[in-house]
């Protein structure tokens, strides 16, 4: 199994920032991206992101590394499942947002090496920004 490096962890965020700018996104965005074991890698948050940005960005990765799916789908759990999904939060080391923007990253066979994870706009956005990152650093976001 491969992993991702500090170097492609930079990278991530290089790039979903910069998929931020190019969307014309108003608000700030923050981004952690975690190995397979949900260790941060990496973080950043731009200018303006309020205090707990971190907090929400890693759970949103965490939470999608920790169930085996995108925050996204945790959201549509939470639909079907509220019970279940809020009772995740208090169970997980960085908490669970049942919200997009949570992206699990995989290795050629399929297995999960880390993800990535965003919050400051909307969650569609923040989503979109996750997704670009991954494929412009040559990794691959689970479908």
């Amino acid at each position: 199994m491969s992993r991702i490096n500090l170097d492609q962890a930079n990278s991530i965020i290089s790039a979903a920032l910069a998929h931020g700018q190019k969307l014309g996104l108003k608000k700030p965005l923050s981004v952690a991206v975690v190995d397979a074991g949900g260790h941060v890698l990496a973080f950043q948050r731009q200018d303006g992101a309020s205090t707990m940005r971190f907090q929400i960005a890693m759970a949103k990765a965490c939470g999608a590394l920790g169930l085996g799916v995108s925050s996204r789908k945790i959201a549509e759990m939470a639909v079907e499942r509220p019970t279940f999904v809020a009772s995740l939060g208090p169970i997980s080391q960085a908490g669970v947002v049942p919200a997009a923007g949570g992206v699990i990253v995989q290795d050629g066979q399929g297995l999960a090496i880390g993800a990535v994870g965003i919050t400051g706009d909307t969650s569609d956005n923040d989503e979109a920004c996750a997704l670009a990152a991954i494929a412009a650093v040559g990794l691959k976001a689970q479908g």
